[in-house]
Order: C-alpha cells, then structure tokens, then sequence
C-alpha cells in the first residue's frame, strides 16, 4: 500500500529536477554557470526561489527562465552566473523549486576553486608602481581666479548697494531744483503726527531747515548761519532795497514759524494742538511767495548754473570710476599674489597668458587603446588615424611638427617566418640588432631632413619603461623651420621603439627644447604607456 501511494503521488506531481555546472573546478575569480532544470508538462506551475542561496559562492547574474518543449513535456530552465574569490573545496548548498505547490530539492554539488600558479622562474615579476604626483591643474587655478574676482566685486556691489543707497537717493533728490525739493519736503512732513517734546523739536527742525535752505539757495542769504532776529532783519534790508518783493505778512508769518520753533528747541515749550500743521502751511506759503518774488534769472546765469551742474556731475563720476578701478586693481593684485604664492609665478602667469602647452596639461587627457599589439596611452588629445599606403604602417598621431607639441604612434608588421628556418646565433642576432638600430636611425635622420630640419643631433639608450617594457630609446635635438617664425626652432625629439613578437612600436615625441612644460607632458604620455596582454 505505501509503494502504490509514492508511485500515484509521483505520477500526479510528474515532474523532474536536474541540477549541473559548466565545471566542477575553478580558479579564483573565475566564474561559473549553475543550471536548474524542470522537467514537467505544459500545465505545470514552476516557481523558482526570488533570492537563492549559493554562499559562500556570490551570484553575478541570473536569466529569465528559459522554456523549452520537447516531445511529451516542456523543459523549464533557470541559470546563475557564480564566482568565488578564495581557493578550496566548497559545496554548492541545495535549491528548493516549487512545481503545482510541490517543493523539490535539488541536490548540492562540490566545487574545486584553485588559486592561480605563479612560476617566478619563468614569469618576471615587477616592483610596486611608485605613488604617481598629481600635478595642479591650472585651468581650474585661473577659473577660480576668475569667479573668485566675480564673487568679491559681486560682494562689494552689494555693499555699495547696501552702504550707499541712501546718499545715492539724497544725491538725486538733491539734483532736483530748489523750489521743488522744498514743496517735496514740506509734503513729506504732513504725514509726520508728533506726540512727544522730543518730536516736536525734531519736527520743527526739518521745518525750519527746509525753509533756511531754500532762502540761501535761491535767495542767496545766508540763512542756514543766522539767527531768527538776524535773518529778519535780513529779509526786510532785502525788502527795502528792492531786491526782494516780500509782503510784509509773509515776513511776519515767517517770523511766528521761526519764534515757534525757537521756543520749542531751546526751551522745551508744547506747541497748541494744530499749530504744527498751520506752521507747516504758513512755510509753505514763504516758500511759493519767496520764488515769485525772486527776478527771473538771466540766460546767462542759467548757463553758469547749467555748467556748474555739469561740471560737479563730471567730477563725480571721474570719482566714482577712480575708486572702482583702484578697487579692482587691489582685488587683482591681492588674487595674483595668493595664486603666485601657492602656484608660483610662470606657471600663473602662463596660465593667464594661455602658454600652448600647459593648455595641453592642464586639460582632461583621453586614455585610449591604439593598434596590434594593442597598447593603452593617455595623451592631451586624442590620437588620429593617419591614411597610409596600402600595406603600410598603422599610424595615429596628435598634431604636427608645426604644433607645440607633437606625437606619432607607428605599429609595424614582421614578416612571418619561413618554416626550416635556423633560428640565428647570439653573435648574428646581435649584429642583425645593430643593423636595425642603424637602419631605424637612419630612417629618422632622413624624415626630419625631408621635412627641412637641420643639426639634428641623435643619442640612444636602452631603457625600461614605468610598465616594465624594455624599449630602445633613439633621442636628441634638430632645428625645424616652424610655421609664422623667422628662425628655426631648437626642439626636443624622443622616439621610442618596442620590440614585440607580433610587430613593433614606434613613439614619437617632438616639442620645443626652451618649453617649460614639454618634459612634463613627455614623462606623462611614457608613464602611461602599457600593452594590453589581455583584451
């Protein structure tokens, strides 16, 4: 009875779970392919776990599940992307799948994960790369300058915004003619409701005031100095003379107004109710009837008028641009010193001044990969392909010999080896070695005489570059006649020359010897240089 029970639920559930990896044994980093698969038919629920647990194995990535159908059932499978950083024996754990709410349990596999072998005999090995100076960027260094000079003029506006509004608003208001500045006065006190000593005197001082100047301005008396008594009896000299048409009642208002706010300043006296704004009227009234009777000012005092206003407009303005020069000319001095001081000063000055080449290592260089054998180098600009005879070179370069600074990439072909051939003795492959140095010398020598350089100069050493590449390093120095110059330009040339098993590698450099910033940018593009032995 129990058999018969296991057979019918096998056959109501009919479904099979397999379970396979691509390998069983690994190396560290490496990744492998984990496979679960359903065998069931077409009416079957298949659920495989939203978060299955493969530690101590780490999942990469996962597929949707795959569905595939065969003869009498469908096939559902599901693969993982696995991969383990540390050698040893490691079981796979067990996944659970769900079919027609039926659990299933796969079963758990063991994984061999080898550690990579290194043969210190046969593989060299390299010291650690040295800590690489980062050096200061001074395109960043000259926009700081720049909107660190904005931020502070933008900062001094505001202050002189904030500081001098007001005298600028007194200084229009001043610009206005006498008699009008006075009614605007007059009007801006008939808001002004005193209620306290202290505010009547303050009252009755700016209504006095307004009417003592304007009598010194238009009337020409010096009213703002005198007294009360003194400028009545000013006033009626005035009147007696004939220069000053004023009736008799309005020097006698005037001298109310004045005796009022005589009383109220220096002896502490409460004026009635209602006077001020009588006060204020009866001013107002000296005012109007004072510019009536005043004569009519001659053409030619209005000139004179005219042109002093000019004149102290012009001054004032001569002023105000002296002192905004001045300022700017202080911010500019103080942020060059601190930039010299930090920076020094022909990298700033050179900066400013756009030198071609510390355009070109102060700007974000390109990293990029060139050619057969595939080499990565990070350069200013970026490296163009150069059109060649059929069958020729590979070559990419940045610029010409006319540009401040030069670079040539040329990736050359060896011829393929004839089978039966005897591989040459030391003494010959030292001597076909020479021949080539030569030849390659002579290779150089004949370009740069072909694009008119002269005393060229040639040296050559092995070297080893920053990567651990041995290289042939062919240098020296040569006159070039460079475009818009007079005279031939003393400049700098390094060709490096890499010896590979697919073909070679020729780097070109060439700027000018007196440039402050070539030997800079040399040593970056060499210190960048590396083959790809893996792509």
């Amino acid at each position: 009875m129990g058999i018969f029970s296991i057979v019918s639920i096998f056959a109501q559930t009919g479904f099979d779970l397999q379970v396979a990896v691509d390998t069983t044994k690994m190396r560290i980093g490496e990744q492998i392919e984990y496979t679960l698969q359903v065998k069931a038919d077409s009416t079957s629920q298949i659920t495989f776990s939203d978060q299955p647990f493969f530690a101590p194995f780490e999942v990469i990535d996962h597929r949707p599940i795959d569905t595939l159908k065969a003869k009498s059932h469908y096939l559902f499978t599901k693969k993982y992307a696995l991969i383990q950083f540390d050698s040893g024996a490691y079981w796979l754990p067990p996944q659970k799948v769900m079919v027609n709410g039926f659990s299933k349990i796969s079963d758990s596999l063991l994984i061999q994960v080898a550690t990579v072998p290194v043969d210190t005999l046969k593989q060299k090995l390299f010291d650690i790369k040295p800590v690489a100076e980062v050096e200061q960027n001074f395109d960043k260094l000259s926009r700081g300058i720049i909107y660190g000079l904005l931020a502070v003029l933008l900062l001094l506006g505001l202050i002189y915004a904030f500081f001098f509004a007001k005298k600028r608003r007194e200084e229009r208001k001043n610009k206005l003619p006498a008699f009008e500045r006075a009614i605007e006065e007059l009007k801006a006190l008939q808001t002004v409701s005193p209620s306290l000593q202290e505010e009547y005197k303050q009252y009755y001082s700016r209504l006095t005031d307004v009417v003592r100047r304007y009598l010194e301005e238009e009337a020409k008396i010096s009213a703002l100095e005198s007294t009360t008594d003194e400028l009545l009896l000013i006033l009626e000299a005035l009147k007696q003379s004939g220069q000053l048409e004023l009736e008799r009642q309005t020097i006698k208002n005037l001298k109310t107004v004045l005796q009022t706010a005589d009383l109220v300043k220096f002896a502490q006296s409460t004026p009635e109710f209602g006077s001020i704004y009588k006060d204020r009227e009866l001013v107002e009234g000296v005012v109007i009837e004072t510019k009536e009777a005043l004569p009519e000012p001659t053409p030619e005092e209005i000139k004179e008028r005219e042109e002093y206003r000019l004149l102290l407009a012009k001054k004032r303005r001569k002023k105000q641009l002296y002192w905004s020069l001045a300022s700017l000319g202080v911010l500019v001095i103080l942020s060059l010193g601190a930039a010299i001081s930090i920076y020094g000063y022909f990298p700033v000055r050179d900066t400013l001044m756009g030198y071609p080449t510390i355009k070109l290592k102060n700007k974000e260089w390109i990293t990029s990969q060139y050619g057969t054998p595939p080499v990565k180098i990070s350069t200013p600009e970026v490296l163009r392909r150069v059109k060649t005879e059929k069958g020729g070179a590979l070559r990419f370069s940045a610029g010409d010999y006319d540009a401040s600074f030069f670079i040539d990439l040329v990736f050359t072909q060896k011829p393929p080896k004839q089978e039966g051939q005897e591989a040459p003795s030391k003494e010959d492959k030292q001597a076909q070695q020479k021949e080539k140095v030569q030849e390659l010398i002579n290779e150089i020598i004949n370009d740069f005489q072909s694009r008119g350089a002269v005393n060229i100069l040639i040296k050559d050493e092995a070297i080893t570059t920053l990567s651990g590449l041995p290289a042939l390093k062919i240098f020296g120095t040569l006159d070039y006649p460079k475009k818009g110059k007079n005279n031939r330009v003393r400049c700098n040339y390094i060709t490096h020359v890499f010896d590979f098993d697919q073909g070679g590698i020729n780097l070109t450099l060439l700027y000018e010897k007196d440039d402050r910033y070539g030997e800079d940018i040399e040593k970056r593009v060499m210190d960048s240089f590396e083959l790809i032995k893996e792509l």
